[in-house]
């Protein structure tokens, strides 16, 4: 009995890393490093420059009070940042100054090579 239930347990713990954060489809740029630090939330810009913090739409003027409300002020606190590949860099600087501003740690998000 203690072997399923251990079975089960990694079987979930396995499954569950393989779940997107975001049901989002973008096109995300290529990149061959990865990281061990777990986001708090999630930023996803589409190609048609919408941001979405998580699911939620907002502006990009909106999205230093909702970050703020929903992180607060913690300074280790991880955000990653899903943007579409035909994102103008500007639109992602904007995302960056915003992180910056607030001492947040920003994980750009990759796809594998």
């Amino acid at each position: 009995m203690t072997d399923v239930v251990f079975n089960l347990l990694i079987f979930f713990m396995l499954t569950s890393t393989l779940v997107h954060p975001t049901a989002l489809k973008l096109l995300l740029p290529k990149g061959s490093t990865q990281t061990s630090a777990k986001p708090q939330t999630t930023i996803s810009i589409t190609s048609d420059r919408k941001y979405y913090v998580e699911q939620q739409p907002v502006t990009l003027q909106e999205l230093e009070d909702v970050l703020k409300k929903k992180l607060g002020a913690n300074p280790e606190t991880y955000i990653s940042l899903h943007a579409d590949k035909n994102v103008p860099f500007e639109t992602v600087v904007a995302v960056l100054n915003i992180a910056q501003a607030n001492n947040y740690k920003l994980i750009i998000a990759t796809s594998s090579k």
